[in-house]
């Protein structure tokens, strides 16, 4: 029996923001292979299925992309309904091409259900919009990290700099770097700016000041993920968040 890899979009964290097709995919799993920022409440919808830790965190020990993709060929072998639950969006910086390549070289069929990206997340709990039809006309969604191994790559400030909105995932732990990199291409030191932690859930935050200022906002966040967002348009919003974060919920 040869199954099925799907890859589902678990959203940036709320469980009621999954898609209905989502849910009906956790509930007809044989085995889900999910991320680590899955919480408990969305794999709650697998009640029957087997479930696999394969997160990633930075900084921390994580699995290796070349074993999940091993893993879930060896899993489609076995299971007729196989769920690789990633975080937010699968296309999204999830490294979905890389699983469905490897997947689809060796016969195993491979569907993409979508999810909520943490961006889209992060600009509801700020209240802002990403775009505006009068100065902000682009959005370029970047990252500053790179396979392992791989050699330092800066084309991704390139981009961000280019753009009237920057929303850049994956920096919180190179917020020095990030901050560097784009002060080297132009941009002021006073560009709004827009940390969002834990997009979507209960406990998320928007902590709000500058680009030159991204060192010290860091200091106020606290271990969960986060988003920076960057661009002219959002100065009231950093504003109102300037001197100190506040719940997104607020």
């Amino acid at each position: 029996m040869t199954g099925c890899v799907h890859l589902v979009g678990a959203g940036p964290g709320a469980a009621d923001l999954l898609t209905l097709r989502a849910v009906r995919l956790l509930g007809a799993a044989d085995i889900v292979l999910h991320d680590a920022l899955v919480s408990e409440e969305i794999l709650a919808h697998a009640a029957t299925a087997r479930k696999l830790n394969v997160g990633k965190r930075a900084n921390r020990p994580s699995t290796d992309q070349a074993f999940i993709n091993r893993l879930l060929v060896r899993c489609a072998e076995r299971y007729r309904t196989v769920v690789r639950l990633k975080g937010g969006d699968p296309m999204m910086f999830g490294r979905a091409q890389e699983e469905i390549d490897f997947c689809r070289a060796r016969g195993v069929s491979v569907v993409v259900t979508p999810g909520v990206s943490a961006a889209f997340a992060a600009a509801a709990d700020a209240g802002v919009s990403l775009t505006h039809r009068l100065s902000a006309r682009s959005v370029t969604f970047v990252t500053p990290a790179t396979a392992r191994g791989a050699e330092p790559d800066e084309s991704w400030a390139d981009a961000a700099a280019a753009a009237d909105v920057a929303v850049i995932y994956m920096g919180k732990s190179q917020l020095a770097r990030v901050r560097d990199a784009l002060l080297a291409r132009g941009l002021p030191a006073g560009r709004p700016a827009l940390l969002v932690e834990n997009a979507s859930r209960v406990e998320a935050r928007v902590i709000g000041g500058a680009l030159g200022e991204l060192q010290s906002l860091a200091q106020r966040m606290s271990d969960g993920p986060a988003l920076l967002v960057l661009g002219e348009h959002l100065s009231a919003v950093a504003a109102r968040a300037l001197a100190t974060s506040y719940a997104a919920t607020a």
